[in-house]
């Protein structure tokens, strides 16, 4: 096994190593208003009721519209849409349309109002689960109510922030179910 020279950092940068799971699109809809939102940062917390929970800040237009509605989608966009996840981040809903200026597919989800971003490989369409860090922390705990994957290819390339506008892509899988004990099953 190798041992590695490590140096200190600033602990403001130590989402660059915490963070690289896939980033995702959060589709939201309250009433007749529809945003996308990107977004690095989830975890899961529980396999069943499949649990994801995520902060998102006041700021964020998406946030209202989620808080009311008490639910969304969270979409897995792959390494082609690098451009699109980056400008979905940075600009706001408040003032266009996402859906029109990135040249996204809005589709009807079948467990929630939000809707799903044809174009993306994979949806979760989610629920509010539970609120009790959403006034303080800003942290919503959604339930996964369906799951829709693409059946090909079985492992994309996915997009993951190292923040300060760095960006991996998903690369080699590899198995070891030997060594392995299934969770939650």
């Amino acid at each position: 096994m190798r041992s590695y020279r490590k140096e200190e950092i600033p602990v403001a940068d130590s989402r660059k190593y915490l963070e690289p799971t896939p980033i995702v699109l959060v589709s939201s809809r309250y009433k007749n208003e529809t945003n996308i939102m990107s977004m690095g940062w989830y975890t899961i917390m529980e396999f069943v009721p499949s649990l994801v929970g995520c902060m998102i800040t006041s700021a964020n237009h998406s946030y209202e519209l989620i808080r009311k509605s008490k639910e969304c989608v969270i979409n897995i966009p792959t390494a082609d849409m690098l451009e699109t996840i980056a400008g979905i981040g940075n600009t706001t809903g408040g003032k266009l349309d996402k859906f029109r200026k990135f040249g996204l597919t809005p589709e009807a989800g079948k467990t929630v109002s939000a809707p799903i971003i044809r174009e993306c490989y994979a949806h979760f369409e989610c629920q509010l689960y539970d609120t009790h860090l959403l006034n303080n922390y800003n942290y919503f705990i959604f339930e996964i109510k369906r799951a829709l994957v693409s059946v090909y290819p079985k492992y994309p390339k996915t997009v993951h922030y190292r923040g300060d506008g760095e960006f991996m892509i998903a690369g080699k899988n590899t198995t070891i179910p030997e060594k392995w004990r299934q969770q939650g099953k």
